[in-house]
């Protein structure tokens, strides 16, 4: 049983903007995840969000004050490096480790569910990672 979940801002998104084909999904797995136990989010997915938005302020007071920050685990790092690369020996384009390696490989070292609408190319890279995702 996974200890929390790491709430990616795909969903975070789609219910501070409520997205009129995402929202609705988002914001029941959201629910659920709170009553489950701890939510959290990392610096990439503070980073991801704030694209939205002009300052630090006004991202902070949209944010449900029951989401937990937590840094990045330097394990998380050198596991999506790995993940990484054998997403690029396998056939991967991208040139550079992408946010959802370090978000999934957090998840899955902390022993957390992750909640997201993309279901990450790279979970069979990772077997103990909880994925929730349409």
């Amino acid at each position: 049983m996974p200890h929390g979940t790491l709430v990616d801002s795909n969903v975070l998104l789609d219910v501070l903007t409520d997205d009129p084909r995402w929202s609705a999904w988002s914001v029941k797995h959201l629910a659920a995840a709170f009553d489950a136990g701890p939510v959290i989010i990392n610096p990439l997915i503070y980073a991801e969000l704030s694209v939205g938005f002009e300052r630090i302020e006004e991202l902070d007071d949209v944010l449900p004050a029951r989401i937990e920050r937590e840094d990045l685990p330097w394990d998380a790092a050198f596991l999506a490096g790995r993940c990484f690369l054998r997403y690029r020996r396998g056939g991967g384009t991208k040139r550079a480790p992408l946010p959802d390696f370090y978000i999934a490989a957090h998840a899955a070292l902390t022993d957390r569910a992750l909640l997201t609408r993309d279901r990450p190319r790279h979970a069979d890279l990772l077997p103990s990672l909880h994925v929730i995702a349409p």
